[in-house]
């Protein structure tokens, strides 16, 4: 049985309505969903993210960009052809 996966409030009152409504990009908070759910550093290729959100690969890939631009995952890429490596940013918080 997997672990249920916590949420922050400003993941679902902000982050939500700001991907979904004013980016027009669903995609993108489902990705984000995923990303903030896997393991830490566990790689995951456009198809294992594809297959887990029932999205397209293409839609994936540009979902991922889409939340790169707005800073709210970081891509590491290890090889040109290895699986990505996803990290989930949270710039809503402040950091001293």
């Amino acid at each position: 049985m997997t672990a249920p996966l916590t949420l922050e409030r400003y993941v679902v009152d902000v982050l939500m309505p700001d991907l979904v409504g004013h980016d027009r990009m669903p995609s993108a908070f489902f990705v984000y969903l995923l990303v903030e759910a896997a393991d830490a550093g566990e790689p995951l290729g456009y198809s294992a993210i594809a297959e887990r959100t029932g999205l397209c690969r293409r839609t994936c890939q540009d979902a991922v960009a889409h939340l790169e631009r707005r800073g709210l995952i970081a891509v590491e890429r290890r090889a040109e052809n290895e699986a990505a490596r996803f990290r989930p940013l949270r710039p809503w918080i402040r950091r001293h």
